[in-house]
């Protein structure tokens, strides 16, 4: 669903105009409503559909109340979770502590991930691509099993 990287521009409000093409096929799946996170694995922020989000909910409610681990992930994913709704012009509203997180800045990157899109603060989107292009030869040196099945 979400593939590519664009370059956006933050306005002084924090909204930025979805790519085009996303904007379709969010619109064409879940009537606009988006939802944006944090990503735990990254300084960057997730942006899902509502109904793959819900899933996402879905799976965390049932993790045991005393696992600490996945009661962390949960806070952490749920509690910075922030519903939004495409405006008429495409936008989406990012806030404040979300952009502060993610140190976005004026310019952005949104990064496609198929199921959800990344936005990026763009420099910090070409120090972690140039790392990770750094890293290929070893990758794919000693892939793992998931990595092994794909055509490449």
């Amino acid at each position: 669903m979400f593939r590519g990287e664009h370059s956006l521009t933050l306005d002084p409000k924090g909204r930025l105009a979805v790519p085009s093409r996303y904007r379709e096929r969010i619109v064409e799946y879940c009537h606009g409503k988006l939802v944006i996170t944090i990503s735990l694995t990254e300084r960057c922020l997730a942006v899902y559909p509502f109904p793959d989000w819900q899933k996402i909910e879905d799976e965390l409610r049932t993790l045991p109340a005393l696992d600490r681990k996945a009661q962390a992930i949960s806070h952490l994913l749920i509690g910075h979770a922030t519903e939004c709704d495409l405006d008429s012009h495409g936008r989406i509203l990012v806030p404040p502590s979300l952009r502060e997180f993610a140190d976005l800045q004026k310019q952005i990157k949104v990064v496609g991930q198929v199921v959800k899109f990344e936005l990026w603060d763009d420099g910090a989107w070409m120090r972690r691509r140039q790392e990770l292009l750094s890293q290929v030869d070893e990758l794919l040196a000693e892939p793992s099993d998931a990595l092994r099945s794909l055509v490449l």
